[in-house]
């Protein structure tokens, strides 16, 4: 992982945030095309949950395939993710 592009992107959306004004560096990872949300995926996240009209709206693309990628996530997750065992407050 890039530590200087994480670095930079934080910097970004501290600035962003800051000046209560879009982001112009449409390279940045965090980048949308949405002047109300500042032009910046994290500030759009700081609203709440999203639906997938509104997610296909910032990246261009349709709400079905929102919802392709969504499950296609889930299943890998589900796949590589082990089983929680339940809490037990009496064992600790």
């Amino acid at each position: 992982m890039d530590t200087d592009k994480d670095t930079n992107s934080k910097k970004c959306y501290n600035t962003v945030a800051d000046k209560n004004l879009p982001c112009g560096e449409s390279d940045c990872r965090h980048f949308l095309n949405s002047k109300r949300d500042l032009n910046c995926s994290i500030i759009a996240a700081q609203d709440g949950p999203k639906t997938l009209q509104e997610i296909g709206d910032y990246y261009g693309i349709s709400r079905m395939r929102v919802c392709q990628i969504e499950k296609t996530i889930l299943k890998k997750l589900r796949k590589d993710s082990k089983p929680i065992a339940p809490y037990n407050p009496s064992s600790s």
